[in-house]
């Protein structure tokens, strides 16, 4: 590769680093833009999902420090939380390593088009599961047993998504949440950014 191709792609992958960045601290979905800015680039797949899993850890680590009111009072459920996504990432960076690129090569268009659709269907559904869960009344402070299961449970499966493909994990988890949780959006946010950032 020519030192001038090399400065471009670094110009190229920098300014969508940039744009996924921003896109992230507003609605997640910062993938939607690196990935196939990378593959775009000529990176192979498997090689661009995991620069792009790596890349993104510093902006959801500063993201957490700048959610940390948000954070209060939801470490009761994030202890098992997080180590339920590290679990589940641990496997699905394990299936990414181990599975033939042209399984990952042959699923990644399935995979971005369904983490495009989480996207657009995102605010609709977690306004949704609010309403419903303020309806039935339940308070963000109590979550039963069964829904605390159901919530590791969730967290683990985006985990093992999460760690053979990074798209729309975020929204994933935020539509868990607030299925399961009758929290505010900002506060669902502050958990995501925090999960990401494990």
């Amino acid at each position: 590769m020519s030192l001038e191709v090399l400065a471009s792609h670094v110009i190229l992958i920098g300014l969508a680093g940039f744009a996924a960045g921003a896109i992230n601290a507003l609605v997640g979905s910062d993938t939607l833009i690196t990935f196939p800015t990378l593959v775009a680039l000529g990176y192979p797949p498997v090689t661009a999902t995991m620069s792009n899993a790596v890349g993104l850890v510093a902006g959801s680590v500063s993201g957490t420090w700048g959610y940390s009111a948000e954070l209060s009072g939801q470490w009761d459920r994030l202890r098992w939380q997080i180590p339920a996504s590290l679990a589940g990432g641990v496997l699905g960076s394990f299936l990414l390593l181990h599975l033939p690129e042209r399984v990952f090569t042959a699923v990644v268009p399935v995979l971005l088009v369904l983490a495009l659709m989480l996207v657009v269907a995102g605010p609709r559904n977690q306004s949704w599961a609010r309403s419903r869960a303020e309806a039935q009344g339940r308070s963000a402070e109590h979550v039963s047993p069964v829904r605390m299961a159901l919530l590791v449970f969730g967290t683990f499966a985006i985990g093992v998504y999460g760690g053979y493909f990074t798209a729309a994990q975020g929204i994933l988890l935020v539509g868990v949440m607030g299925a399961l949780l009758p929290e505010s959006m900002q506060r669902m946010n502050g958990a995501k950014t925090c999960w990401l950032s494990s």
